[in-house]
């Protein structure tokens, strides 16, 4: 038994990190101190001054462990890996968790390459990037090249010169084949270095040079090739208005701004490389409401450095970091160099930051948009829908549908909607069980009570253990269910809810002679629905997915009974022999086709059984 008072006597005076459980165990909080005696302590003393967030936390910790560092910065860093490993609850947490592609430069090699990578390692190569998107890195390295033609193959050069043909690349004129030795090894490092400063984002030197080669080839009349310059210029040209020149004398910086609503965070990074903004992109948060902007976006750069290879050499902000000391020193242990976080106060470096901010303001605006449509084609059309039928807004429905076709094993399947989205991983398949023959009202029948039955055995269980809380696979129970189909169907489901003494409204989606959905049956009548409303849309989409899911899954067992029919009619197979001769054979053709002496080398089969096999496709 957890005794909090006993546990807080115990902390010690040191730096570390401490986890916060709730009563079923799950982390719901990661922290970090420079003494874990001090900031425990903190959260469990009277009137004590914490946001919103974290006294509603604090009302749900059952009980905390701790894990002592070395040093702050140890503790800075666990926290950041504790974070991202368990994603708690109560902590602010990036939504998406974004890898920034590079362009790797192998200088090591004798024939270097130019590859497309997507992460940084510790190595000989070259590192350029990281690129804002994998089409602007792949962009560069297809004018890299073509422009300079350098191999993108896997030989190893020269240990490799003329042993295998050269590849399509050559022929095409893309490469120019060292692998055969058509170039030498100084021309063609002198072509990498040219590359190389392409990738760095000098474009003068090559459209010179681009220029020079269409002009040849002009005066010697090859001008499809004049051409093929022409566009390679213009496509330099274009790549390098992306690169917006900065005054930040060739200085690589992160530029990080925030803009919010009560429960809504967008965070904004401008990436400037060597002097130029080479792209930005943005970072949506969770679990920001009652933070201070400071808070949040200290929360950030700790999660999205901790994730990042790349670290700059100084990182511009618009709020005073409470840890910025702290972050700087475990930064500049990753970069290997010192790192600087600054506020900017005027001059273009402040313009920047303000720009980085109305850019997060725009993105967080456009996303408000957007959610709001979203919240109209789902919880809005749910609410439409329960308006219809009289009944306050239920969060959770239920759909359900037989597929059977001529008789052949009639399944059941669920789908489940949370405020009008799909919850696939509350869906559940029913093998029908106690049915002979297409009969879809007893099989609808048995689909439903093996459902909440066994959600009343499940919860009966869980209570048994004391786990009340806890909500196993069957035990939430829907708001309303919504049968596919019209009177016949509800009844059979009103009839099982009553054998369970269960109240859940039960309403059924009509179709018309054409199958188009024109209404629903509630309470022995059939209510109109808006053919043209965001409800209408909704129900539409249930009837959909709960029929492609039955039938998915029928699908799905007649291939295998398809399977079975052939194989175990056969004297002498059962399930092992099938087994094995599907994974030799790889199909029932090609077991038609084979022989008994081949049959009889499968695993687990003797020559009687192969015969057997081989008579059964080839007498009449």
């Amino acid at each position: 038994m957890f005794d909090l008072e006993e546990e807080l006597k115990k902390l010690p005076a040191k730096p570390g990190v401490y986890l916060m459980h709730d009563k079923t165990d799950a982390i719901i909080y990661v922290g970090k101190a420079i003494s874990l005696k001090n900031r425990v302590r903190q959260y469990f003393q009277a009137g004590r001054n914490v946001t919103p967030k974290i006294e509603r936390m604090i009302s749900q910790i059952d009980h905390f462990e701790y894990i002592i560092t070395d040093s702050e910065v140890e503790a800075l860093v666990l926290e950041s890996n504790l974070i991202k490993e368990h994603r708690p609850k109560y902590n602010t947490m990036l939504k998406d968790d974004k890898n920034y592609p590079y362009i790797r430069a192998t200088i090591e090699e004798d024939y270097p390459r130019l590859l497309y990578s997507r992460e940084q390692k510790r190595d000989k190569s070259k590192y350029f990037g990281p690129f804002t998107s994998a089409g602007a890195a792949k962009d560069t390295l297809e004018l890299a090249h073509k422009i300079y033609k350098i191999r993108t193959c896997r030989r190893v050069l020269p240990r490799d010169i003329g042993k295998e043909r050269p590849c399509l690349d050559y022929h095409i004129g893309q490469c120019d084949a060292p692998c055969q030795g058509k170039i030498s090894k100084e021309e063609y490092n002198e072509n990498f270095k040219k590359a190389l400063k392409l990738i760095g984002g000098d474009y003068s030197e090559v459209i010179e040079y681009l220029k020079e080669k269409m002009m040849q080839a002009s005066e010697s009349l090859a001008f499809e090739e004049a051409a093929g310059y022409r566009d390679l210029i213009s496509s330099v040209k274009k790549m390098s208005v992306k690169q917006k020149v900065t005054d930040f004398n060739g200085q690589d910086r992160d530029i990080i701004a925030l803009a919010r609503t009560l429960e809504e965070a967008v965070v904004q990074v401008f990436f400037v490389r060597e002097g130029k903004l080479i792209g930005r992109d943005h970072f949506h948060l969770n679990g920001t409401y009652g933070e201070k902007e400071e808070d949040i976006l200290q929360d950030f750069i700790k999660q999205f450095y901790a994730g990042t290879p790349f670290i700059p050499r100084e990182v511009m902000v618009e709020y005073n970091i409470a840890d910025s000391g702290l972050i700087e020193q475990w930064l500049a242990g990753k970069r290997g160099g010192k790192v600087k976080i600054i506020i900017p106060k005027k001059g273009s470096k402040e313009r920047l930051v303000e720009l980085a901010h109305k850019n997060a303001a725009l993105v967080l605006t456009q996303d408000m948009e957007r959610i709001k449509r979203e919240e109209q084609r789902t919880i809005g059309a749910m609410g439409e829908i329960c308006s219809w039928l009289g009944i306050p807004y239920v969060p959770r429905i239920e759909s359900y549908d037989i597929s059977n076709i001529n008789g052949f094993q009639s399944v059941g399947s669920m789908v489940v909607f949370e405020d009008g989205k799909p919850k696939r991983s509350d869906y559940r398949k029913f093998k029908i069980k106690t049915v002979k023959g297409p009969d879809d009202y007893a099989s609808m029948y048995e689909v439903l009570t093996r459902r909440f039955r066994h959600g009343i055995e499940e919860t009966e269980e869980l209570k048994e253990k004391g786990l009340i809380k806890e909500v196993g696979s069957f035990t939430r129970f829907p708001g309303l269910i919504m049968m596919d189909g019209g009177k016949g169907q509800v009844h059979i489901a009103q009839k099982v809810l009553g054998e369970l003494s269960l109240d859940i409204p039960v309403c059924g989606m009509v179709k018309d002679d054409k199958h188009r959905t024109r209404g629903l049956f509630f309470e022995g009548h059939e209510l109109p629905v808006k053919v043209d409303s965001e409800g209408f849309y909704l129900m539409t989409r249930i009837q959909d997915e709960v029929h492609r899911f039955a039938i998915e899954y029928h699908r799905s067992l007649r291939s295998k009974e398809q399977v079975k029919s052939v194989l175990d009619d056969i004297n002498g197979i059962g399930g092992k022999r099938r087994k094995a001769l599907m994974k030799h054979f790889q199909s029932i053709e090609a077991i038609r086709n084979a022989q008994v002496e081949e049959i009889a080398q499968v695993e687990g089969m003797n020559e009687n059984v192969a015969v057997n096999v081989y008579k059964f496709f080839h007498e009449d």
